[in-house]
């Protein structure tokens, strides 16, 4: 018999639990009975770090593909399903997970879980639709290329985690992607979405055993393999300078390094460090380099989680006569973490901050149905928000300062810079 866990997240009073079908498939709900929507989910637990290199983008096709028609629906039926009643459907494919999900009323939830389910385990992938959608998907790589930052993030990345999965764009490459047919579509589901891969999250006005007879219903099926992991390890992590071009107006510069894990220990440190970097317009790097010299319009950090490491960096819209001064302000702002203590009053407004974010978040079903899910995804049980607000609160200025004393080392960086065509490289500091 499926096994259920539950407890109450007593910040908003309302019920979290947990089965788990004799299939392996994990259904998880978060019932708030204050609305009459619901947001649900499946997540299928692989990405593109999943995929071997000559199939690269196939994870992100085929979340595509699913759309296309199943042996009973067509792409159009599909479509009409839940719009026809006021419905949102959508999708997204990551490095770690794909997601599968729809918000709608309350009383649709067994319309929504029979699409899903039918999306997940019939679909058809008709020859002229694969054929059809890798021009779609091509012309989507394209948008990517023609924008700056993403043509940026996606070399930076690359040589980030240099010769592995994770260093590649979740879209894939081009040639890659041509040569996909129906039959990697199908050896792909038959390997990766089975039940004990898959999860259920929905958060709303939703009973959960009612979930549960659902995915029983819709998902129950056993599964057809046993599990396997085909993600690959990490390779080492090499320092890298590199200057492209592309013809632009503004130049574009990333500095970066190799972040933590998803439950590293010191990821609240880092957390609040990243968002008195570079978190927001009050935010020291946006104050410093924009606010008190105008040398750029856009300027922020960014810092990814997986499951074995991470990604930090700050990204940098400027002019090309500017770089070198940014470089030295984004030193000093390193030196700053590293050296001094940061004022009370500034770590108790980050941790406002944080805390802000997390609370705002609970007004929308999506948000609490992903933040559900990535509970299960990465710790295999349910992260309260008084647990998160607790571990916040703890961290103390002076932690902060001894973990970017050994983080904050600029020969630990990388960087990317994108020029405009017909210029010349700018002078490079000395330290990034």
């Amino acid at each position: 018999m499926p096994k259920m866990q539950s407890l109450m997240n007593s910040q908003q009073d309302d019920q979290v639990d947990k089965t788990v079908l004799d299939n392996g498939l994990k259904v998880l709900t978060e019932r708030v009975k204050s609305v009459k929507s619901i947001s649900v989910g499946v997540w299928v637990k692989t990405g593109s770090r999943n995929e071997p290199g000559d199939k690269a983008g196939i994870t992100h096709f085929l979340e595509h593909m699913l759309f296309k028609g199943t042996e009973t629906r067509t792409a159009y039926d599909i479509a009409l399903s839940m719009e026809s009643v006021g419905g949102y459907m959508n999708a997204f494919t990551s490095n770690e997970y794909t997601c599968y999900y729809i918000r709608s009323l309350d009383s649709e939830l067994e319309r929504a879980m029979e699409v899903l389910s039918d999306m997940v385990l019939n679909s058809t992938f008709p020859d002229e639709e694969v054929e059809k959608e890798k021009k779609v998907v091509i012309e989507e790589m394209k948008m990517y290329r023609d924008s700056p930052e993403d043509y940026l993030f996606e070399s930076f990345t690359s040589k980030i985690f240099r010769s592995h999965p994770l260093g590649r764009p979740v879209i894939g490459y081009e040639e890659t992607v041509r040569q996909l047919d129906r039959s990697d579509l199908f050896d792909y589901v038959e390997r990766r979405y089975q039940p004990w891969n898959i999860q259920i999250a929905v958060a709303g006005n939703a009973d959960h055993q009612n979930v549960v007879s659902l995915a029983e219903k819709y998902l129950g099926s056993p599964s057809r393999k046993d599990q396997n992991s085909s993600s690959y390890k990490l390779t080492p992590y090499e320092i890298h300078r590199e200057t492209l071009t592309k013809p632009i107006e503004q130049t574009h510069m990333m500095i970066g390094r190799r972040g933590l894990w998803f439950d590293h220990p010191d990821k609240y440190l880092l957390l609040l460090a990243n968002t008195i970097l570079g978190g927001g317009m009050s935010s020291r790097l946006h104050q410093h380099i924009r606010e008190q010299y105008g040398y750029c319009y856009s300027i922020g950090t960014f810092n990814q989680t997986y499951v074995d490491t991470g990604l930090f960096g700050i990204y940098i819209g400027t002019d090309r006569n500017y770089i070198e001064h940014v470089r030295e302000l984004i030193v000093k702002e390193f030196e700053a973490l590293r050296n001094q203590p940061i004022e009370k009053k500034e770590l108790e407004e980050a941790k406002s901050q944080l805390k802000g974010k997390l609370l705002l978040s609970q007004e929308a079903m999506s948000s609490r149905m992903m933040r559900l899910a990535k509970s299960e995804l990465y710790f295999e049980r349910f992260i309260t928000l008084e647990e998160l607000v607790e571990k916040i609160e703890e961290v103390e200025a002076e932690q902060i300062r001894e973990f970017s004393h050994q983080f904050f080392q600029e020969e630990n960086f990388s960087e990317s810079l994108l020029l405009p065509e017909n210029a010349t490289e700018p002078e490079k500091s000395q330290t990034i």
